[in-house]
């Protein structure tokens, strides 16, 4: 949906390229219909996105501004919407500090603000009449060049990603999202968190999809950012072939941290070279001897169970000698591990059978526009899934007090995989984009 509407924007557009100018940092703007602050930039309901412009909203239901009497002029005026809508600047590649004001000087809001491929960035924010709150986080915009010759070698369907254009893309979602003003800054050297895995990590683009890499810059201060490198369907071969690796170690700085999680896929070459104890491990090895060499922190996190279970209601291990072989190359070469394999099982089972199928992609035919079967997959979970797994990986980080702990927000609930959050209590707004496609991998 938003692609269609970015290049309807383009198509629009006269003379495109040579009459954009860059957009010069910081960026300061102001959202509604009154007087606009002095030095920001006015955001209108009309302000649609066109690359001549550099920056707007992109959206296919009505964006409406409310101004409220006061005097602050950033402030006494936002823009809100009951369907999600989008703002988009053009941005080179590099790591950008947000700051939103959000809330209504006169009434409640609830936002959820996503980043790029539905990262989530703030989660079911709630403010009371009459509060304005200001949120700051940091984002990683990226394209798949390399160097000057090199690029990543993407698959067809991540042609199209939110995550790999020379744009950032904020999502405005939830109950009620009220947007006063957006500034936009260079990050000044943040920690970069790289993340290197398959389908279970990954930004996954479109509903109801999600893995617990796009869940975890919610739990990072403003000061660190994920640069998710993930992609579906790969391996730790791949990883490399595709120059995925080789983009990581483009962007990767000392005291940087690398997270490894791959095994899905890896199990199912059977050539005589590879399995767990030769061609995986030796990969595991020279991941980790790459991120030395840049100085950076390599962490490898064991790959969670895929949804079976026996007839006892125990979780049967189809991953076969992966994980171990995971723990064994971290014991080897003193490389943290979290581990989300033994995490996974203990959260499934305390689940059951039939209460897991909720943190899957499990969905009776009819559940999203023009699906006629059913959907049930086993392996890739639905946004609380993932929010789940992340929050197995941000408690393991806690408990075992790795480095990278110094990169999560304060006061996090502690978190117990043998009571997992109740899908109750849990609030997920669905991005306009699904699909009924199946990841790569399984």
């Amino acid at each position: 949906m938003l692609h269609r509407l970015l290049l309807w924007g383009a198509c629009v557009s006269v003379a495109l390229s040579s009459a954009a100018q860059p957009l010069t940092l910081p960026l300061q703007f102001d959202f509604g219909s009154g007087q606009a602050a002095a030095g920001y930039r006015q955001v209108l309901p009309t302000t649609t996105y066109s690359p001549e412009r550099g920056y707007g909203l992109a959206s296919e239901q009505p964006v409406k501004s409310r101004t409220r009497k006061g005097n602050n002029p950033l402030t006494d005026d936002f823009l809100t919407s009951t369907q999600p809508f989008y703002f988009v600047v053009d941005l080179p590649e590099g790591n950008y500090e947000v700051t939103l004001t959000l809330g209504d000087p006169k009434g409640t809001s609830t936002t959820t603000v996503k980043a790029e491929s539905r990262r989530l960035m703030l989660h079911h924010l709630q403010t009371a009449r009459g509060e304005q709150v200001t949120r700051t986080f940091t984002v990683n915009v990226r394209t798949p060049r390399i160097n000057a010759e090199e690029r990543i070698r993407l698959k067809p369907r991540e042609h199209d990603y939110l995550n790999w254009d020379d744009k950032l893309t904020l999502e405005f979602n939830d109950a009620r999202p009220c947007v006063a003003a957006l500034e936009i800054r260079r990050a000044t050297a943040p920690t970069t968190i790289f993340l290197a895995g398959n389908s279970t990590v990954v930004d996954q683009e479109t509903e109801p999809w999600a893995a617990w890499g796009q869940m975890l810059p919610s739990f990072l201060k403003p000061d660190a950012v994920v640069a998710n490198l993930a992609e579906s369907g790969e391996t730790l071969a791949a990883f490399q072939s595709e120059g995925r690796l080789a983009k990581v170690l483009s962007m990767i700085q000392p005291g940087d941290f690398l997270f490894i999680e791959f095994a899905h896929n890896d199990q199912k070459n059977r050539d005589p070279a590879a399995g767990a104890y030769r061609g995986y491990s030796d990969r595991l090895r020279e991941f980790i001897r790459e991120a030395r060499a840049k100085r950076a922190h390599p962490v490898l996190v064991t790959s969670m169970h895929r949804r079976r279970f026996d007839e006892d209601g125990h979780i049967i291990n189809t991953l076969e000698d992966y994980p171990d072989a995971m723990r064994n190359v971290a014991q080897e070469l003193d490389v943290p591990l979290i581990d989300l394999n033994a995490m996974s099982k203990t959260l499934y089972e305390a689940m059951g059978p039939e209460d897991t199928k909720k943190a899957f992609v499990h969905y009776p035919a009819g559940t999203f526009p023009g699906q006629d079967q059913e959907l049930k997959d086993d392996t890739h979970f639905n946004p609380y899934g993932a929010y789940e797994m992340a929050r197995c990986i941000v408690q393991a980080i806690q408990e075992q007090g790795l480095a990278v702990g110094q990169l999560l927000r304060d006061a996090i609930p502690p978190f117990d995989p043998a009571h997992p959050d109740p899908l109750a209590m849990w609030h997920w707004p669905d991005s306009p984009n699904a699909s009924l496609v199946k990841p790569d991998g399984n």
